[in-house]
């Protein structure tokens, strides 16, 4: 983490992620796109997510989730910064000579080379079969459905770890706590997501979120009663409500909103832990 001299106030307790080790190449321009900035509105126009709007332009880096290369060896060429992520990402070189930029692991280094196959060598950055893995080994952008990409451990630092393999289903035990069964023959890329302390990081003021897009919050026991159920009131007052409501006194903290019936309940061996 790189710490700042105390300048000012809000210097003193700022940290952010040291970048050194990234490539000072500029993005590969062929996998850049520009995504319209909506500010929480749908397509009607109304704000369904609140908070956000302005923040810094950027451009969306096109990331090869499913990786469907396969038996075709590749060169890391860079690690890169990614504004709409959390990881890091690298750009690799195929032998065929395509370019795709991937999730980069936190051991991988340029110059690595790397191979998508049913079973390869157990090294970092390698993707392979979920049952051709040993217990205890680390994986990350592991895919929910065969050939639909990665969708599970693919936020900085995250893992899953794999803990038995029976029955044709691989149990991993994800960040969160909770362990679940996945089809065997789904593939997962081996270690760590890369960044492992950017949730260190300590923003330190409020022009910083503004720069993410994030736009301030006003506490509901700070309104009025019109506005929020915990409005109103002579100076600091308690909730007043028996339950913690939203600002459209639907109950939050505590309801379960996931469907009863939902599919893939059968797939959860343990739930996560809560808070």
């Amino acid at each position: 983490m790189k710490k700042y001299n105390p300048t000012t106030p809000s210097r003193r307790s700022m940290t952010t992620v040291d970048y050194g080790v990234l490539s000072t190449n500029k993005p590969f321009k062929k996998l850049l796109k520009r995504l319209p900035s909506r500010a929480g509105r749908n397509s009607q126009g109304r704000i369904t997510v609140r908070h956000q709007g302005g923040g810094v332009k950027r451009l969306y880096r096109m990331i090869d989730f499913k990786q469907n290369k396969i038996d075709i060896p590749a060169k890391i060429e860079t690690i890169e910064y990614d504004p709409y992520r959390s990881a890091f990402i690298s750009l690799v070189l195929y032998k065929d000579g395509e370019r795709r930029y991937i999730i980069a692991s936190k051991k991988m280094k340029v110059g690595d080379e790397i191979i998508v196959s049913e079973k390869t060598p157990l090294k970092e950055g390698n993707r392979l079969a979920l049952k051709n893995i040993p217990v205890g080994y680390q994986v990350h952008n592991v895919e929910m459905e065969k050939n639909k990409g990665g969708q599970m451990a693919r936020s900085a630092g995250s893992y899953a770890e794999i803990l038995a393999q029976e029955g044709g289903f691989t149990n991993l035990k994800l960040s969160s706590g909770e362990i679940r069964k996945i089809s065997w023959n789904n593939f997962a890329s081996l270690g760590q997501v890369s960044n492992s302390e950017h949730n260190l990081t300590v923003i330190g003021r409020a022009g910083r979120s503004r720069l993410m897009g994030i736009r301030p919050t006003v506490r509901g026991s700070a309104m009025n009663p019109v506005d929020h159920p915990y409005g109103g009131g002579e100076g600091r007052t308690q909730r007043g409500t028996k339950r913690p409501k939203t600002k459209w006194g639907k109950i939050t903290g505590g309801r379960k909103t996931r469907k009863k019936k939902k599919w893939s309940n059968k797939m959860i061996i343990k739930r996560r832990k809560k808070k």
